[in-house]
């Protein structure tokens, strides 16, 4: 048992400082392959951090880098993401951040003329996609998915929309001071890399389970010791044809449980009838599961 732990810790680090790395590639690549040469600007504490670099280059005698601003904004959020997350978390949060800035750096901007509609697709695509798998592999790229992670487990919104919310606000700014054909492309890329985060980070989507059985204990105890889920049971429900009374039980998980409680059912119970439906949201008490 111990060395099936150890396998298990090891297995678990290696995956998430494989998941931070895909993810610096990810930003980097965006970054600087598609949002610099287009003129745009990224969502989050990056699209700060090139606030930031374009006015330090128009205003001052010097240049704040994106990848050093990128991680200086990062540090208070570090506080956050201790305080209200998870110490694990955040020791690997601040390895992926740390790995998106050298990787901003190393990866220089290439000179292309793409449009910049395709910037702003291929940017929140790619960025997108390494940010929803890092999440997937329990960490954080930091910034506002520290926020966003920390007001969904707070209010059970979904993370791409508060994504989307919290960076409109950034291109509101970005219109203002460089102009509305900016702000629109880099608005476009914003959704687009929520609406992929969400595709790829599907932990926070819920859905509910309907089990129709004779054999409701078994389950109850299959999906209570394995998932730790609330049940409503329905006691003396009748079928239409066979006239045989059942017990109908009602619970909600997330997306990742379902290959787990189809196979408690079917142990417990292969004769039973389950009807999945998604869930927008829940209210009351829902167990998130934990973010160490």
């Amino acid at each position: 048992m111990d060395q099936l732990d150890r396998f298990n810790r090891r297995y678990n680090f290696l995956s998430k400082i494989s998941a931070a790395f895909f993810y610096s590639l990810a930003v980097a690549v965006a970054l600087n392959f598609f949002w610099t040469p287009g003129h745009m600007y990224s969502s989050g504490i990056t699209g700060f951090a090139q606030l930031i670099n374009t006015l330090s280059e128009r205003y001052l005698p010097f240049t704040l880098t994106t990848s050093m601003m990128y991680f200086a904004l990062n540090v208070p959020l570090f506080i956050v993401g201790w305080t209200k997350i998870g110490h694990k978390f955040t020791y690997f949060t601040v390895a992926t951040v740390i790995l998106g800035s050298i990787m901003m750096h190393l990866i220089h901007p290439i000179n292309m003329h793409l449009d910049p509609l395709v910037c702003a697709i291929f940017g929140g695509m790619i960025n997108g996609l390494g940010t929803g798998f890092a999440l997937k592999n329990g960490i954080s790229t930091g910034g506002i998915d520290i926020i966003g992670i920390v007001i969904r487990q707070k209010t059970g919104t979904s993370y791409g929309k508060v994504n989307i919310l919290i960076n409109l606000i950034i291109i509101a700014a970005a219109g203002f001071v460089f102009g509305w054909t900016r702000a629109l492309y880099s608005a476009l890329t914003i959704f687009i890399n929520g609406r992929v985060i969400d595709a790829v980070y599907t932990q926070h989507q819920k859905m509910q389970v309907m089990v129709v059985t004779s054999h409701p204990q078994a389950i109850i105890d299959g999906i209570q010791d394995r998932m730790h889920r609330g049940i409503t049971i329905l006691h003396d429900a009748e079928g239409a044809y066979s006239h045989i009374e059942k017990t109908v039980l009602v619970t909600i998980i997330d997306r990742y449980d379902m290959y787990d409680i189809l196979n408690i059912v079917k142990k417990a119970d292969p004769y039973a009838f389950m009807s999945v439906s998604e869930v927008e949201r829940v209210y009351g008490r829902f167990k998130e599961q934990e973010i160490v």
